[in-house]
């Protein structure tokens, strides 16, 4: 879908994402250096470091106090962020075109995901097979990513379905009904799906295409370049620690998300994560710019982009290997 389509739909995302939430209306966090206003998504990659750092006290190491407000996708941060609900938020690969058109700034790479795949109802085992068939997907997203990669990987665009946006909680309640065929979505949602869908069939994934697709931490634009190297540091502290306690972080996620650890796990297993040391590296040595510029080709492709912007003008890497640093 254009661009521009996307953008008209964001408000309306964000209206159904007001619904469960309390945004405090004169938020103007960004001129405040010892408070944080941080989204998240429900899940392992969107909550682990978030429970981590309250559970260690290292919002309170950097001076700093963190309010944080579950979302139920990327795309509303970044409008939140924009009307200054929010200072920081977390997004999936799928919603990386909003920093790359200049709406954020990624601040901080968090995890490599394979969490998202292409659904449909038992039977349809195929692309092909989703021909004229109606498919669910929150747009913007990396649920709506992989429907694009999917469809063209198979010779298809988006006219050769019935694509229909919708919120991921409507996506599953769709597609367990059966009033969708297919979806374009993420697990944790996925399970949830099957267990009312167990027949339910992947007919495509992130995992199979041989790409790295980054997770990542955004800033909103205003928001200090001084608040954000105290809020990386606390990222950095909590991110090597999840590397230290893999266990114990499950635990604190399923805490934090009022689920069983057992989803918890299950949920973290479509997760690559990494050291600081290791993220450092690979924004040194070009494989963080480099997955991201993959990913802006994708969305130039799609229309989400009119140019694929070089990823040093949204990614701030230089910040974090400086904070790093101490």
């Amino acid at each position: 879908m254009p661009g521009s389509s996307l953008r008209r739909a964001l408000p309306a995302l964000l209206s159904v994402t007001v619904l469960t939430l309390t945004l405090n209306a004169c938020s103007g966090s960004a001129a405040d250096d010892d408070t944080v206003d941080f989204g998240y998504i429900g899940d392992y990659n969107g909550a682990g470091l978030l429970a981590i750092a309250e559970d260690q006290g290292l919002w309170k190491k950097q001076g700093l106090t963190a309010r944080t407000k579950v979302f139920n996708n990327g795309p509303v941060q970044i409008q939140a962020l924009g009307s200054g609900d929010l200072d920081y938020g977390y997004i999936g690969p799928g919603a990386m075109w909003l920093p790359a058109s200049g709406k954020a700034k990624v601040i901080s790479v968090n995890t490599y995901t394979y969490a998202d795949r292409v659904i449909a109802q038992p039977g349809i085992r195929t692309m092909k097979d989703l021909k004229g068939k109606r498919v669910g997907v929150p747009e913007g997203t990396s649920g709506d990513m992989i429907l694009n990669i999917a469809l063209e990987k198979a010779g298809m665009t988006t006219k050769d379905i019935q694509k229909i946006a919708m919120d991921p909680s409507t996506v599953v309640s769709a597609f367990t009904s059966g009033k969708i065929d297919g979806a374009g979505i993420f697990y944790p949602s996925i399970d949830t799906i099957r267990e009312k869908v167990p027949k339910l069939e992947e007919v495509a994934g992130t995992k199979g295409t041989g790409d790295v697709f980054p997770t990542a931490f955004v800033a909103g634009n205003k928001v200090s370049e001084k608040k954000n190297s105290k809020v990386i540091k606390v990222l950095q502290q909590a991110n090597d620690w999840r590397a230290q306690h893999p266990e114990e972080s499950v635990a604190l996620v399923a805490g934090m998300l009022d689920v069983s650890e057992a989803q918890a796990k299950a949920d973290a297993s479509h997760v690559e994560t990494f050291t600081t040391d290791d993220l450092v590296a690979k924004s040194a040595n070009g494989e963080i710019a480099r997955a991201l510029s993959k990913l802006g080709d994708l969305f130039v492709h799609n229309k989400q982009l009119e140019k694929n912007p070089d990823p040093a003008e949204f990614y701030d890497g230089d910040l974090y290997r400086k904070v790093h640093a101490g």
